[in-house]
């Protein structure tokens, strides 16, 4: 039999409760990691967990929130006595609830704040708690998940751009640090298009009308269609492997060919 890619491997997952965080989470459980499954929504959160099962445990964790990383890395430590992976996958568009336009002109500060408090923020306290967990350890993989939008403009979602772009080049910052403190840790970042995950639903809704969307969206895409969860979590899966030993401070587009240049202009969706 096969040995697992992650075995031995303790890993944490934020924005674990559903789409890619989710996935990411079963992957790497598959895989042989001990995994801790993390969100904000307790209930679909603990849900995972169980259905992970072995020694998968879930945290309680608001990524903006220091308090939090602070009990969670260190709940982690006294469980299992280190931390070799973090996903910071945890992310919001701005788009769900009452944050109004997204646009650079009507957007109103307040919930610009909002949208990087989740993306920019809570990567920064992941990766800095992280590197507290996991500098002393044989090994370490920081994945910051960031997007297409964080290395295009988006008109009509300005915060979630460049709170992903902040995600970009923290991550070559994080990098570059940990290979000066001689951190046996690597950062890399993650950055999905068109991945058909729940982040969708407020631009696609339910009607009768969703499915002619998808394949609207399928055509400006060269393969033709959209990404699924599991898509992202295998590029996670190989960065977060031993595989990837060599590999740190890299940009992993997974976007089915758009930024190859044939679509990276981003086209506004009707609602």
């Amino acid at each position: 039999m096969a040995r697992k890619r992650l075995n031995g491997k303790v890993a944490l997952v934020t924005g674990a409760a559903q789409g890619i965080g989710r996935e990411t989470a079963f992957l790497f459980a598959r895989e042989g990691a001990t995994v801790i499954v993390s969100d904000i929504n307790d209930s679909l959160g603990r849900q995972v967990a169980k259905e992970i099962g072995g020694a998968c445990l879930y945290q309680h964790l608001d990524v903006a929130n220091e308090n939090d990383w602070i009990n969670v890395t260190t709940a982690i430590l006294k469980e299992f006595g280190k931390l070799n992976i973090l996903v910071n996958n945890a992310g919001i568009t701005g788009f769900h609830g009452d944050f109004g336009p997204q646009d650079p002109e009507n957007a109103t500060l307040e919930s610009w704040r909002k949208v990087h408090a989740v993306n920019s923020d809570g990567v920064f306290l992941g990766c800095k708690y992280a590197l507290k967990t996991m500098k002393s350890s044989e090994n370490g993989s920081i994945i910051n998940i960031s997007s297409r939008s964080g290395l295009v403009g988006i008109p009509g979602a300005c915060a979630y751009a460049a709170s992903k772009a902040a995600v970009r080049n923290h991550s070559k910052s994080v990098a570059l640090y940990c290979t000066q403190q001689s951190y046996p840790i690597r950062c890399n970042s993650i950055h999905p298009a068109a991945i058909l995950t729940p982040m969708w639903d407020p631009m696609l809704g339910y009607g009768p009308d969703r499915e002619s969307k998808i394949a609207q969206i399928a055509k400006d895409i060269p393969m033709q269609k959209m990404g699924e969860s599991i898509d992202v979590a295998n590029a996670a899966l190989f960065l977060a492997s031993d595989e990837s030993k060599y590999i740190t401070g890299i940009e992993l587009t997974v976007d089915g060919g758009i930024l190859a240049g044939s679509s990276a202009a981003p086209k506004k969706i009707d609602s």
